[in-house]
């Protein structure tokens, strides 16, 4: 990890320093994210008026590892929903960088012997019921036996309105309470909600300064069947209804409403041995508008908003490429490819058209502090943002793909010095990231740390690749050309963590210099060109000098390193890691492939092929690079050393700092082989299937995946706590799927493919 900043792969430490952390694998004073049950009980029940235990515990979001996704295909309902862990987690509005539920579940309890809650209680089964729609039905049946919660989430297309549908079952006879019991954190926290009964359900809001202006969110929960009992509390306190409910059985204490704090908020939901019941939880500026959007979805009932909701994703991947034969003929691949292509729609901001988060998620969610909004994966990476448009292109649209590559241009481009986190955006840079709305009312830490030129050259790229060469375009194209030709090629590499040349990162840097070059004749402006295809001919002639060692410890010695700080990869310099340092030639990664994808170099060129042994065999004390499973499956690491992971002992992922940890296997990385494969004219089927393999149950596919025997918590080859869906890794497989069915790579530029004879 770079000293400047903590990088989109690992976050610092700090952040996680709040009190209240509980035991491995549970989270910070939050319904899902720990067993709440140790807080004081009040002896007296209390009815209406507000509680006096004022004002809950630091709270956590959930784990990155998300079953199931969703949002209406169109543009009418500013509403995203995830599942983790059989429950609702985060929902986000009116945005796709603002979370306002941490999560949404069910408690059960016979009202005298045991009290069950959903998460932790049920065993989970996830299944679409149209593979062409981004709808999913969660099954949790008790672990007891004694019954089971069925649930199926769709949104109002026409409504910010997250609609379910569940179905109670007592399996045994039983005779049950049911309560829906939710954990809000509005306006991207939980710190300083407050929630309200307002005589047909419950309520929640909060007003915060975001992205440079004032936003109130606020929520509004109904149930078609109305709410019998209900509670607004503080979590962990007396007040809060989990805690009541575990302590009396029923619940015995029902505030109307409470004052900031970290609320949650319960109903009791009438039911029988064998009920269906319809939960709308809808948002809005203020509680009369979520109120009106829940009320509304309610009115029009769960069969047609199912309808149109599965209409609308239906009709999406319609307007799509056919999926292509190399995935068509078997389920998991088929399906992973159709929902990678909706969860690259998905991802996309209905307001600020082209950006598209990374994920939406917080990558071990469940050990990062929740009170305010945070960074995760919902914010928008040029990098990200390059990849899943070019599988998006791979897929047949062309249309998202170009609103991406407008708003790099338009919305994330700096025109004159920024200051972002610990550092200044030079003009002609991108930052690290950014909000959905770009760089203007952002706050330097929602820029980032560390330029990296590669996103620089992707964002001149994907303009090339979606035709925007337009002169007004241009003039910026120029200004951003200009600057990698100066500052480059030693950069802030790919996985943000170090500085120096890596081969990934000028492969990105010479391609986006000549594809300038292209965009510049398109101008009129052929001097600009000639200066800029001249350096990127300069640094591909160079490259092999500053990163090719010969005196590396893997195989026959002589492969490309991950990076050099300087311009000798024979020498004695050193790359430091949380583990300690090493010598540069001594650690590599399979980053130069992207010398061939992108036709800085040929696919038979020698440096290239006679890296891929040693590059695989490299080890640290977890694994090499390169990792074959018993069913054949294919993955990589990252590189060695790669802290940026789950602990092998403790089982908490990255933000938790625990003991043995280790970067995983990443999905995407077979992906790229793939592509490498690809371009050679060898057979990629198996870098397909493993990506597809590593899909969790709702078929995203995840950042990383378990790299050792099974565990308690995680299994071989299965997805860790990171992120699933990582957009990036869906782009990767869509383009890999529709490029092996061409038989090339789509997205590698013909004018440096032509250029270099690659």
């Amino acid at each position: 990890m770079c000293a400047m900043c903590a990088g989109k792969w690992g976050w610092a430490a700090a952040v996680v320093a709040v009190v209240g952390i509980s035991v491995a694998g549970q989270g910070i004073g939050s319904a899902a994210g720990q067993d709440r049950a140790g807080g004081p009980v009040a002896d007296q029940a209390a009815t209406g008026g507000s509680p006096g235990d004022c004002c809950g515990g630091p709270s956590s979001w959930t784990t990155g590892d998300k079953a199931a996704l969703g949002t209406a295909a169109g543009t009418g309902s500013p509403l995203w929903f995830t599942v983790a862990g059989g429950v609702t987690s985060e929902v986000f509005y009116p945005r796709a960088d603002v979370p306002n539920m941490q999560d949404m579940q069910y408690v059960v309890t016979d009202g005298k012997s045991f009290v069950d809650l959903e998460r932790d209680d049920t065993a989970h089964a996830v299944s679409m019921p149209d593979e062409k729609a981004l709808e999913y039905t969660v099954t949790n049946t008790a672990k007891n036996g004694r019954y089971r919660l069925t649930t199926t989430y769709v949104t109002d297309s026409a409504r910010a309105t997250l609609v379910t549908r569940t179905r109670f079952q007592s399996l045994d006879g039983g005779q049950y309470q049911v309560y829906l019991l939710a954990n809000p954190s509005m306006a991207g926290g939980a710190a300083n909600d407050t929630a309200a009964w307002d005589g047909t359900g419950l309520t929640a809001s909060d007003t915060e300064d975001l992205f440079g202006a004032r936003q109130t969110v606020a929520s509004a929960l109904r149930a078609s069947t109305g709410f019998v009992a209900h509670d607004n509390g503080y979590s962990g306190a007396a007040s809060d209804c989990l805690a009541d409910l575990r302590a009396h059985k029923t619940l015995a204490n029902q505030f109307d409403s409470t004052a900031k704090g970290n609320v949650v908020q319960c109903g009791q939901v009438p039911v029988g041995q064998d009920s269906t019941f319809t939960v709308a939880l809808g948002y809005g500026d203020s509680a009369q508008a979520a109120s009106a959007a829940a009320d509304g979805s309610l009115g029009a009932g769960f069969d047609q908003l199912e309808q149109a909701y599965r209409q609308g994703w239906e009709g999406y991947l319609g307007g799509l490429k056919p999926a292509p034969g190399t995935v068509s003929g078997d389920t998991q691949q088929r399906r992973a490819y159709y929902v990678a292509a909706m969860a690259l729609h998905a991802a996309e901001d209905k307001t600020h058209r082209g950006a598209s988060v990374a994920g939406l998620s917080t990558p071990w969610g469940d050990v990062v502090n929740g009170d305010a909004l945070n960074d995760g994966y919902h914010r928008v990476w040029g990098r990200d943002l390059y990849q899943q448009a070019t599988g998006l292109l791979a897929a047949g649209d062309a249309a998202q793909a170009k609103r991406m590559a407008q708003f790099l241009w338009a919305s994330q481009w700096i025109s004159a010095p920024t200051q972002g986190d610990g550092t200044t955006y030079p003009a002609g840079a991108f930052p690290r990231y950014s909000p959905v709305s770009g760089v203007q009312g952002a706050t330097p830490q929602q820029l980032g740390c560390c330029e990296q030129l590669d996103q620089d050259s992707d964002a001149i790229m994907l303009a090339w690749l979606t035709g925007l060469t337009d002169a007004s375009t241009y003039a910026r194209v120029k200004v951003t050309a200009e600057h990698i030709r100066t500052s480059g090629p030693a950069t802030t590499e790919r996985w943000e963590e170090q500085y120096g040349r890596s081969p990934s990162s000028i492969a990105a840097e010479v391609a986006g210099l000549v594809t300038a070059g292209a965009i510049a004749r398109a101008n009129g402006d052929t001097a600009s060109a000639q200066q800029w295809e001249s350096t990127a001919d300069s640094w591909r002639s160079q490259l092999d000098s500053w990163t090719l060692t010969k005196s590396g410890y893997w195989g026959g010695h002589t492969y490309y390193e991950r990076l050099d700080k300087g311009t000798d990869p024979n020498d004695t310099g050193q790359i430091c890691f949380d583990e300690g340092c090493y010598y540069e030639h001594d650690v590599t990664d399979f980053g130069y492939l992207e010398l061939v994808r992108l036709g800085v170099r040929g696919p038979a060129d020698p440096a290239v092929s006679e890296s891929l042994a040693p590059t695989a065999a490299a080890a640290d004390g977890n694994s090499p690079v390169q990792v074959t499973l018993p069913n054949g499956d294919v993955y990589f690491h990252r590189y060695p050393h790669d802290n940026y992971g789950e602990s092998t002992t403790a089982c908490t992922g990255w933000p938790a700092n625990g003991p043995q940890r280790f970067g995983r296997l990443w999905p995407v990385l077979s992906g790229e082989r793939g592509e490498y494969e690809l371009a050679n004219n060898r057979p990629a089927g198996v870098y397909l299937k493993s990506m597809a393999d590593s899909a969790n149950d709702g078929y995203f596919i995840p950042e990383q995946v378990w790299d050792r025997a099974d565990v308690s918590c995680f299994g071989l080859g299965r997805p860790t706590g990171s992120a699933a869906p990582l957009m990036w890794a869906e782009g990767q497989y869509l383009r890999l799927a529709q490029n092996m069915a061409a038989g090339k790579n789509l997205e590698t530029p013909s004018v440096v493919q032509q250029r270099y004879g690659s």
